[in-house]
């Protein structure tokens, strides 16, 4: 309930009803958010998923905000900087161990395909830059309390966004469509051998396996990279059950298990941490793209690359005074 309570104070303002007498803040207050007035607040970002931190505790204001960047010199960039690089930190870790152990499977996944460049074409940065005025311009229609026309702005704003979740899929979806070549020819890094198996699993160990692929899928895409590759060792453990019939081993089912093996290649989302694989749809892709956790860290890392810059163009502009 506090979370759809948070979202409506953010788009008709927190007297939207004009039964709460209003109390007269300074953005100093100890109970303003600091970090929404420098500009990101992680606590907006993961609302209503697996990463939710739960709303706020303290509060956001646009109209603090403004005259925060009105009169000051921008005094906590620093401490939202130190904010936004915990969770980039925790994010790479997550990153690393997920690499770790696809590459015992696949040594060419840790190298093969890097989401964020594969991703970043100039028609995608065009679609960024279109959002962040968007965005800029519903700030402002909240200002002057053109509620209605900040929802406007804002559905525009969520249809630039899955027109550029839809591109940035095709691009991966190319890259993707790459490596599966790559691994037809057979120029790909050799597959660790599989135990042979005479004869497919019944149809109960099947589907058995493709739940586990499955909840593998969806795990990965909400980051809880443990409990994936969790679901992954089982369906294998699966998979790798004897028939008990002990048969010479016939060459096109030795083929149909190496085929089979492919469709676990997966990848990492370098931005995220979400595993993808390369025989995922361009509509699965883009749902990735356009998902709440995967923009919640774009935005984190775009937000902390922009203060590195303002401190780089500070210390630069101190050196030459000296």
């Amino acid at each position: 309930m506090d979370s759809f309570r948070k979202q409506l104070d953010a788009l008709m303002g927190a007297n939207r009803n004009g039964d709460v007498q209003e109390v007269q803040r300074k953005f100093s207050d100890r109970d303003v958010c600091r970090l929404y007035l420098a500009g990101l607040c992680p606590h907006d970002l993961f609302q209503l998923t697996r990463m939710d931190l739960g709303v706020c505790p303290k509060i956001h204001s646009l109209q603090l905000r403004k005259e925060y960047n009105e009169q000051t010199k921008q005094c906590y960039n620093r401490e939202l900087e130190e904010c936004l690089e915990k969770h980039v930190l925790e994010c790479d870790r997550k990153i690393q161990r997920a690499l770790k152990r696809i590459e015992e499977d696949d040594v060419n996944a840790a190298t093969a395909i890097a989401v964020s460049e594969v991703t970043r074409s100039s028609e995608a940065l065009e679609y960024t830059r279109q959002i962040k005025e968007k965005l800029r311009i519903a700030e402002n229609l909240e200002l002057e309390g053109k509620t209605d026309d900040k929802i406007r702005v804002m559905g525009e704003v969520e249809a630039l966004r899955s027109t550029r979740a839809d591109r940035q899929a095709l691009s991966l979806l190319e890259a993707f469509n790459k490596d599966r070549a790559l691994l037809l020819q057979g120029n790909a890094p050799p597959l660790a051998p599989l135990p042979y198996m005479p004869f497919p699993p019944d149809a109960r160990t099947q589907d058995m396996i493709k739940e586990k692929l499955n909840k593998a899928e969806v795990l990965g895409e909400q980051g809880l990279v443990d409990e994936a590759q969790k679901a992954l060792e089982e369906a294998e453990a699966l998979k790798k059950l004897v028939s008990r019939y002990d048969m010479a081993p016939d060459p096109n089912k030795v083929l149909q298990q190496d085929a089979r093996a492919t469709d676990q290649k997966l990848r990492v989302c370098d931005i995220c941490g979400a595993y993808l694989s390369i025989y995922d749809s361009d509509r699965r892709l883009a749902d990735h793209f356009g998902g709440k956790l995967h923009l919640g860290y774009m935005r984190i890392r775009e937000k902390l690359g922009e203060l590195r810059v303002i401190f780089r163009m500070i210390a630069s502009s101190s050196a030459f005074q000296l």
